[in-house]
Order: C-alpha cells, then sequence, then structure tokens
C-alpha cells in the first residue's frame, strides 16, 4: 500500500474533485490536502464550504507549470480531475478541451518528472473505450481506445501521454475510468442534475433522439472510494475500470426522476440527437474488484438520495442556473432543439 500524508487534488471544486475532497478528509484526517482549481464555469467554491478551514486552496490552471510546481510543493500524490467535461460543450468549442485535458496533463507530468516519490492518479472516463452498442459484453483495460467525441479524444490523449511517461521515465502513475457519475454538487448541465432541476422548477426534461442510449451510472461516493483504492493500491503504471454494473437509458433517468418528484410524465421532450451520440458505454471493473472496490448505491438508492440534496439546496443549483456559463449552453445547445 502506499503511505500517503499530503495530497495535491486539482479541480478540486469540480464535482467528482469536491466530493473526494471530502471523501478524503474524512477518510484520512490527517492528509494535509491542498486544492488546485481554475474556477471555471463548472468550479465553484461553495462546494468545498465545509471543507474551507481543513484545506489549503490555490486559484490556478494546471497548464500553467509555475502555478503547478508551487501547488505541487511537498505533496506526495496527485489527484487530477481537472478537466473540461462536457461532451456537448466539446462539440461546441473543443479547443478549452484540449488545453486543460491534453496540455494541462503534459505539465503535471513534467512537475511529476521533475520531483521525486510522487504518485499521479489521472482521472479518466469510460467514454474513451467509445460506443459500445454495436459490441457485446464490456470494456476491459486492455481494449482499444475508440473515442468519438472531442471531449473523449482528449481524454484518450491524456491517457497516452500518461502511460507514455510511465513507460519512458518509469514515474509513478495510474488511471481510473470512471462510468457516468452522479450525486451532490454536480454541476446541473449533466443528464441527472439537469433533470432534477427541471423538474423541480416544472420545466421539461429535454431527452435526446428516442432516449433509447444507456449508461452505466455510478454514484460519486462509490467512484471516489475506488480513486482511494487504486490511488494506494493500484499497481504503477495500470489503469483501472469503475463502474456499477449497470445499463439504463435517458428515458428511464427521466421518468424515474419524475417517478419520484410526483411530477408528471409530459414534462418529458424528446430532442434532436446530439452528433455523434455514443449509445451505449459499459465497462468490466473487475480488475478494481480484485483491489476490494465494490459499489455501494443501488441506482434506486443513489438517485433519490441526490433528488433529496437538489430539493434541499435550492439555492445551490438555483444560483448557478442563473450564471452566464450554464444560460449561454442551454441558449446555444438545448433551445435550437
Amino acid at each position: 500500500m502506499r503511505k500517503i500524508s499530503a495530497v495535491l487534488v486539482t479541480g478540486g471544486a469540480g464535482f467528482i474533485g469536491s466530493n473526494f475532497v471530502r471523501y478524503a478528509l474524512n477518510r484520512h484526517p490527517d492528509w494535509r490536502v491542498t486544492v488546485l482549481d481554475k474556477l471555471t464555469y463548472a468550479g465553484n467554491l461553495a462546494n468545498l464550504e465545509d471543507t474551507r478551514d481543513r484545506i489549503t486552496f490555490l486559484e490556478g490552471d494546471i497548464a500553467d507549470r509555475l502555478t503547478v510546481r508551487r501547488a505541487m510543493h511537498g505533496v506526495d500524490a496527485v489527484v487530477n480531475f481537472a478537466a473540461e467535461s462536457h461532451v456537448d460543450r466539446s462539440l461546441l468549442d473543443a479547443a478549452p478541451f484540449v488545453r486543460t485535458n491534453v496540455e494541462g496533463v503534459l505539465v503535471l507530468l513534467e512537475e511529476t518528472r521533475r520531483v521525486t516519490d510522487v504518485r499521479l492518479l489521472q482521472v479518466s472516463t469510460d467514454e474513451v473505450y467509445g460506443d459500445m452498442s454495436k459490441r457485446n459484453g464490456h470494456s476491459r483495460e486492455d481494449d482499444p481506445l475508440r473515442p468519438r467525441s472531442p471531449y473523449a479524444a482528449t481524454k484518450a490523449g491524456a491517457e497516452h501521454l500518461v502511460s507514455s511517461y510511465h513507460a519512458s521515465y518509469q514515474l509513478d502513475l495510474v488511471t481510473v475510468r470512471g462510468s457516468n457519475t452522479y450525486g451532490p454538487y454536480q454541476y446541473p448541465e449533466k443528464i441527472i442534475p439537469l433533470f432534477i432541476t427541471n423538474a423541480l422548477a416544472g420545466m421539461p426534461l429535454p431527452v435526446y433522439g428516442d432516449g433509447s442510449a444507456v449508461r452505466d451510472y455510478m454514484h460519486v461516493h462509490d467512484h471516489c472510494a475506488g480513486i482511494d483504492l487504486v490511488l494506494h493500491d493500484g499497481v504503477s503504471g495500470e489503469c483501472y475500470n469503475l463502474g456499477a454494473r449497470l445499463q439504463i437509458s435517458g428515458v428511464d433517468v427521466a421518468r424515474r426522476v419524475l417517478h419520484i418528484l410526483n411530477k408528471p410524465a409530459d414534462l418529458i421532450r424528446f430532442v434532436e440527437d446530439r452528433p455523434g451520440h455514443d449509445y451505449r458505454y459499459s465497462v468490466d471493473p473487475s480488475k478494481a474488484e480484485s483491489l476490494g472496490w465494490q459499489r455501494q448505491y443501488t441506482f434506486d438508492h443513489g438517485l433519490s438520495e441526490t433528488i433529496a440534496w437538489y430539493a434541499s439546496h435550492t439555492a445551490w443549483w438555483e444560483q448557478v442556473r442563473l450564471t452566464r456559463g450554464h444560460q449561454h449552453l442551454m441558449t446555444r445547445w438545448y433551445a435550437r432543439r
């Protein structure tokens, strides 16, 4: 097991990053935690409000080498959540994805190379495998990467950099490929928080195409637990899938949200499909399970708990929905659909 006492969490003011910070402080109260976040539209200091007296926060860009050098001082582990992460936004403008997801990872790797005895965990995605709708079975870590969106392509590019730096410089690097994640503090443009907040506001729930695209939805607590385990016990140079072994369609998510909130089914709106839409992702998490990881949340339990969180944190998501970044996407992407 890797011994860790000081960790840098990049992108720690975002959705999964802030949940990981909270998870880490609870699980490892002796850790010294530094958060580096650029505070783009999805980075929100309110996500860390209950942890601010226990962390060091730095505002900055992982693509800036001097900023990363300062943030990495004295740490023995880096967990990289920093990323542009929304497929729809990548279809509108891929340039920010290349800068953060590829160039930023390169900077992290170069700084990891400069110091000694630091483990870096790269948080990737199951979307690097591409569409599984015409393939049987589940994606395994040694499968070829076939990304089909600019977002997925930049995450795959980052993974190739990580594997090359491990092979070339023997750096201590591990990667996790997580399936679609949901839970509290998720920016309300992703499907589950979008559906929940729209339903709470009595607004339509936009479902792509015929709603048959399926995802393997994993609760953020299970994702954080898997990352923590791989950070400590993962084999250097290896990748680990994290998934809930579920197949849930978009229209099923919408129906479940409306049912739990007792809202009418006619709030569902089928809209023009996303270009190049991947209709199925499905990973085999056996490798992570062999380390001892097991998901704890069923989808019904996790979704109900998540809906309850958004229902009791209306001020948080209402403020986010008023921001220019959110309204810009809703106007450019959904309004014309």
